[in-house]
């Protein structure tokens, strides 16, 4: 039997599911996950960061744009953030860095090295030359933020169903026909919210050839010695992110902040990486890693220029991007969902409620 709706999802991250949470309301919406769980990829398996200086100047807009959301009561009450401040560590080869990090910045401390310490006992003085501190860097509880839209969408009357792989995307007319193993969709708008898979669909649609780049980003949980409570701590990092080590429950999540170019996948870590990224580290830090608790990988997907992709499809009538987040899904779903909501609804175009230079800066026409 073939199932009929106004948009389909494809993505069942947090991309795809905020996205449903927004729309549910107006239209008929289904959205299709290809694991058993929702969310496996790359949002269950995220730094979980508010950080509104991060990334570059479109970025920081759908960040700080995201702030309220997420700090508010308007996906889950209460919010969905705690404070925890941010350092970025600055060597003197790293001046280019440090004039990029603090261009159209705002709210951000440049303090000494020892200033720096006082914040992150663990931290050695004399590689680096200053630090930038974001005291507004927030943890997120990703799973609250992903939990609090999953139940936003399926109020509003949203079908999610997981264990949905396409199969085949073929438009016939101005319908689009969606096969999985085991149902078939028709609708006139269907949205590529599929991650790293999503440069593969859009070869399937026939849309426009824009290629997203998944990469690994590994991690691991070490363990500290007695004594030390990092939960007061900032996150800390390399201003040009060649490491970083955030506190979690009574540990430190540690990252070579890696980013290599692999196959839409499972990720695994690479052991050799991790290693050279936890000696960076141990470099920085007065902490001798000798044992690791856990590891693990997760992918982040890329536009060519780094920027996401979000809007129709110049080439391919009804086909909606919204990917190429670039690991910064988790702290962009408020507002680029909304704004996605708004381009598929025509609510932007009708009342200019989203910036036009925003738009244009997000649309797939961009790469035509």
């Amino acid at each position: 039997m073939t199932k009929t709706c106004d948009v389909v999802i494809i993505g069942g991250g947090i991309a795809g599911i905020s996205l449903a949470a927004r729309c549910a309301s107006m239209m008929t919406v289904t959205c299709l996950e290809r694991e058993t769980s929702l969310g496996y990829h790359s949002t269950s398996r995220s730094a979980a960061m508010y950080i509104p200086n991060y990334g570059t100047a479109l970025l920081r807009q759908l960040i700080r744009m995201s702030g309220d959301a997420l700090t508010g009561d308007a996906i889950v009450d209460g919010g969905v953030t705690s404070r925890r401040g941010e350092l970025a560590l600055v060597t003197e080869a790293e001046a280019d860095a440090l004039a990029a990090y603090m261009d159209g910045s705002t709210g951000l401390a440049e303090i000494t090295p020892h200033e720096a310490q006082e914040l992150c006992p663990i931290l050695r003085t004399e590689p680096f030359v200053s630090a930038v501190y974001e005291a507004s860097a927030a943890d997120i509880d990703v799973d609250k933020l992903f939990q609090g839209f999953i139940r936003m969408a399926r109020q509003a009357g949203a079908d999610i169903q997981p264990r949905q792989e396409v199969l085949s995307l073929t438009k016939i007319g101005s319908t689009w026909q969606i096969e999985t193993k085991t149902d078939r969709f028709e609708t006139p708008i269907v949205v590529n919210a599929a991650g790293a898979w999503a440069g593969e669909l859009a070869m399937h649609a026939k849309a426009s050839p824009i290629t997203i780049t998944p990469c690994r980003r590994s991690a691991a949980m070490i363990p500290l010695a007695d004594g030390l409570d990092p939960s007061p701590w900032p996150m800390i990092a390399s201003i040009s992110e060649t490491w970083y080590a955030k506190p979690d429950a009574g540990r430190l999540m540690v990252s070579p902040a890696d980013q290599d170019p692999i196959a839409p996948c499972d990720a695994w870590v690479d052991d050799m990486v991790l290693a050279e990224g936890i000696d960076r580290f141990e470099k920085a830090t007065t902490v001798a890693v000798t044992r690791v608790e856990q590891q693990w990988a997760g992918l982040r997907s890329f536009a060519p220029d780094h920027e996401p992709v979000v809007g129709f499809d110049p080439a391919a009538t009804g086909f909606f991007w919204l990917a190429g987040q670039g690991g910064n899904g988790i702290q962009t779903a408020p507002a680029l969902s909304q704004l996605a909501a708004d381009l598929i609804t025509g609510v932007a175009g009708q009342d200019a409620v989203a910036d036009v230079d925003l738009i244009s800066g997000l649309s797939p026409e961009r790469f035509i």
